[in-house]
């Protein structure tokens, strides 16, 4: 496993604090959370959007690949 340093904001790390002491969660925890969240909703827009270009360009792309 890799490890990241991520610099927050006084105001940044008392929330993510706050958030994690409400949840019963250490911060790591917390953060990691919102990092993968965050991932899986860019993947699918970045996919969504990935898709409709092809679909829109289907013909472009089919005579590149000839």
């Amino acid at each position: 496993m890799n490890e990241m340093i991520i610099r927050l904001s006084d105001a940044e790390r008392a929330e993510l604090a706050d958030l994690a002491d409400a949840t019963g969660r250490p911060p790591e925890e917390v953060a990691l959370e919102a990092v993968r969240t965050h991932l899986r909703a860019e993947r699918d827009r970045v996919g969504e959007t990935a898709g409709r270009l092809a679909g829109q360009h289907a013909a472009l792309l089919r005579r590149l690949g000839q």
